[in-house]
């Protein structure tokens, strides 16, 4: 196990303009992956006892400009693709996103804007101030365990000041439902073929639009209770102008009039009966795309209106489909719970202090009115650090998660851990960290010799003068 790491982190090398740069990055991966608590930085320096001089460096280097989040992503995409792990719909990958919100209550913190959270859980506040992130993940697993491997966590909300900095005055904010299409469009450029499975909030005319970029991807989500579509239009009979669609009919008077089928499906793994209605109708007052609807009727009595962008997707398939996305909510889930991927406190003494009682809109613009190119710079190098903070906790969670599938054998018949009942033949992602804590002396007493172990030795030992 410990070789396997070792070969993965060494794929990240060519990511890192400088050596020493890279070595801090294995140091805080390992740390995120093995720390017993959430305490910021200094839980990393305590798990793998660094020098105290590991601290102030560790911390410049998320300022870094020796190496970019993007390409951090492509190494991590390319190395979960050429992994077995990948389930495959119709030759298909399956890419699964969602937004996530994180409640932050720092002033001087980029991106922070007062978000509206939509939740039937009472302890949660209406309104919240914080960041608006957009995650895309990618199913895998085997037999035994289906995970949504976070690809990559980004900000989606609150930095278009800083793209105005960049692009200019003239550059239009993409709202959250784009952005997320987008990160999809440019995994599935490198993956091939994907279907892109989504929740309610992502059906409308700015993401099929942004769909239409490539065609080698497609959507299947659940749409409104109160969508409106409309049946195709009439053959033309070569008078006057030619219609773009039929009469309009609301979806969901289809549960009242239509025959359904039904069907037995293993579902959130139980087998169940489920009843279901496919029709082909045209969506999107102005757009008229076509789409597929597929009326379903659950076990418990359920309904749901599903849809694709895919025309040839079988009803059973694109149902399957969209039951696994509530996956992603796991790994966003274990994201803050287990790595603590949200638990970051990067600000700068350049932005300028948040008007908790004023809108987004005068926020947005007392940053916008920030023209000192030093104080632009440090408030990029802030937003840089958030993204690249998020984005590594990403990937320490899903090395536990393959972990996990590759090496979960080997892990449950360990005898330095005990549990009373092991549930699953996969590990949890809590149980691969907690095994990983109590046998990360193995790596340092068998092998001495390889990457891993001289880069954290080498920390553990030097005393650090020179932090830059």
């Amino acid at each position: 196990m410990w070789l396997w790491i070792n070969e993965i982190m060494q794929q990240f090398e060519k990511n890192f303009s400088r050596k020493t740069t890279f070595c801090w990055f294995v140091i805080i991966l390992l740390g995120l992956m093995t720390r017993s608590d959430h305490l910021g930085i200094t839980s990393i320096v305590r798990e793998l006892s660094l020098a105290a001089g590991a601290y102030p460096a560790m911390l410049h280097f998320f300022r870094s400009e020796g190496w970019h989040v993007e390409g951090l992503k492509y190494t991590w995409l390319k190395i979960i693709a050429t992994t077995p792990l990948p389930l495959k719909e119709a030759g298909r990958y399956i890419l699964i996103g969602d937004g996530v919100k994180c409640a932050k209550e720092g002033r001087k913190m980029p991106g922070v804007k007062k978000l509206h959270q939509e939740s039937d859980n009472s302890s949660k506040s209406e309104y919240i101030h914080g960041h608006l992130y957009g995650g895309l993940g990618i199913l895998a697993g085997n037999g035994a365990k289906l995970y949504s491997i976070l690809l990559s966590v980004r900000l989606h909300d609150g930095i278009a000041a800083l793209q105005e900095w960049l692009w200019g005055d003239e550059c239009d904010e993409e709202s959250h439902v784009v952005k997320m299409v987008r990160d999809a469009v440019r995994a599935a450029q490198q993956l091939g073929e994907s279907i892109l499975l989504l929740d309610r909030l992502f059906l409308t005319k700015p993401m099929l639009l942004a769909l239409a970029e490539t065609p080698n991807l497609c959507v299947v989500t659940k749409a409104k209770s109160n969508a409106t579509a409309f049946y195709p239009p009439s053959p033309y009979k070569g008078r006057g102008a030619r219609a773009k669609k039929g009469l309009s009919v609301k979806v969901w008077d289809f549960f009242s009039t239509a025959s359904f089928a039904a069907c037995e499906m293993n579902l959130y793994g139980k087998d169940q009966i489920v009843r279901f209605f496919c029709i082909d109708l045209m969506w999107g007052r102005g757009l008229y795309h076509p789409l597929r609807f597929v009326l379903t009727v659950f076990a418990d009595g359920t309904k749901s209106i599903l849809v694709s962008t895919d025309l040839i997707l079988e009803p059973t398939q694109i149902i399957a489909l969209y039951c696994h996305r509530f996956k992603i909510e796991c790994s966003f889930r274990e994201l803050k719970q287990v790595v603590a991927g949200f638990s970051y406190h990067f600000w700068s003494k350049a932005m300028p202090k948040l008007q908790k009682f004023k809108n987004n809109d005068t926020n947005h613009e007392n940053l916008k009115n920030v023209a000192e190119p030093r104080k632009r710079k440090l408030i990029r190098s802030t937003v840089n650090a958030i993204e690249g903070y998020v984005q590594i906790s990403v990937i320490a969670l899903g090395m536990l998660q393959l972990l996990g599938l590759l090496f979960g054998q080997e892990i449950n018949r360990c005898n330095r851990r005990f549990m009373r009942t092991v549930s699953c033949v996969v590990p949890s992602e809590r149980t691969v960290a907690d095994f990983m804590r109590k046998n990360i002396y193995v790596l340092f007493r068998f092998f001495p010799e390889i990457t891993l172990t001289s880069i954290i030795q080498a920390r553990q030992s030097v005393c650090f003068d020179d932090v830059s």
